[in-house]
């Protein structure tokens, strides 16, 4: 049985997923999952929650060694009608109304956090002085935290988005524990004060009643902040980190983004294709199906592997290859039908924004070390440091 989560696999998972192509839906480790790696298959399934229900994601990110994990009860998690009923209450905090409020502050925090990256001397890591607090800083903006609780934020959202890869020590637990009820209460002491001082934060938005009067409950709430907190950084994280790895590996096309950043939209869509920082997603059987020819009992689940999907040659022309001219298609990185990411337009924001500062005072790049190390989450993808080697414009 192939094992996703051998160091090989994680340093490079995409020789595996070609090879599941070729033979279809099979079981993988870790836990046996049916691994869907075609494009086809995975649209199938995502497209119907009645078969293949979200639930089955719930399941990953609640370990038998996890008591308690709100994120379990969040929308992302629903399948209709209670889906459709909590997405559009929070919708409406993600729309282009509030991103155009937002896109100022994203602005000049990245152009920043530029400079500081282009006054480190020597190789710098990508990762922990840009990649990582741009999104972190402008969750704790929408958040309404203050900056001193920033660094926080990422830790909690790394122990959430790499539960579903079932590998922990007993060590690993004890903090994972101790570092959720940390979370839950800070979320509790923020819910708390913005019902006691209303602010123009994102919290103080989802506590407002919608235009029918209705309002989330307070577990709703959680599990919402709960669920918003891997999904508003990770994504975005290796969004970020995957584009400078991408083109660490791609002069040609390094050296026209620097000198042209309105190619920028162009670079990002064929990341987020290429090397998606949204790698898999998990559903749950609902009743004994078969998809493609193979039989999947009640009860199993299914490992949607995105990132396969995005390399599917009956679909991507050149499926392999980087390519910036490709023709814009329908690429699941953000998912697909009614678990569409809601924050997707946010993170193009963020990654275009960012990219964007930081490319109007590079000449170049190069990449301080060959070696990558990749994060062990089968559900998020990117590198755990990234050191670079930064010429500034003259």
């Amino acid at each position: 049985m192939l094992d996703l989560m051998t160091p090989e696999a994680r340093a490079n998972p995409y020789p595996l997923y070609a090879e599941l192509r070729q033979t279809g839906i099979r079981q993988v480790e870790p836990g046996g999952m049916w691994a869907v790696s075609r494009y086809d298959d995975v649209v199938a399934v995502m497209k119907e929650p009645r078969r293949f229900s979200s639930a089955g994601l719930g399941q990953g990110f609640l370990p038998p060694w996890l008591s308690r994990n709100p994120v379990t009860e969040s929308l992302v998690m629903k399948d209709p009608p209670v889906h459709t009923q909590l997405r559009a209450r929070v919708s409406r905090a993600f729309g282009p109304a509030a991103l155009a409020v937002l896109e100022p502050r994203i602005r000049a925090l990245s152009h920043e956090l530029a400079e500081q990256l282009l006054r480190q001397e020597g190789p710098v890591d990508f990762m922990a002085h840009f990649a990582q607090r741009l999104p972190v800083s402008v969750l704790g903006l929408l958040f309404g935290l203050e900056p001193s609780q920033y660094p926080r934020l990422k830790e909690w959202a790394d122990d959430l988005v790499n539960l579903p890869a079932g590998r922990h020590s007993l060590e690993e637990q004890l903090r994972v524990r101790e570092n959720l009820v940390s979370l839950e209460r800070c979320f509790e002491e923020l819910l708390h004060a913005r019902r006691q001082s209303p602010g123009a934060d994102l919290i103080s938005e989802l506590l407002r009643p919608d235009a029918g009067g209705s309002a989330l409950s307070h577990d709703e709430l959680m599990s919402f902040l709960f669920a918003l907190l891997p999904a508003g950084i990770e994504t975005t994280v290796y969004l970020l980190a995957n584009s400078m790895v991408v083109l660490s590996e791609h002069p040609q096309e390094r050296a026209r983004v620097l000198a042209n950043p309105s190619l920028l939209p162009q670079l990002l869509e064929e990341v987020l294709r290429f090397e998606p920082p949204g790698h898999s997603s998990l559903r749950l059987v609902t009743e004994d199906t078969v998809l493609s020819g193979v039989h999947l009992p009640r009860g199993s689940i299914v490992l949607v592997l995105l990132a396969s999907a995005l390399r599917d040659e009956r679909h991507f022309p050149q499926a392999g290859q980087f390519l910036m001219e490709r023709e814009r298609a329908s690429h699941l990185a953000f998912g697909h039908g009614i678990h569409y990411c809601l924050g997707a337009l946010l993170a193009r924001l963020e990654a275009r924004l960012g990219l964007e500062a930081l490319f109007s005072r590079l000449q170049d790049f190069s990449r301080a070390s060959p070696e990558l190390h990749w994060s062990p989450s089968l559900i998020a993808r990117g590198p755990l440091v990234l050191p670079l080697q930064l010429i500034p414009r003259r």
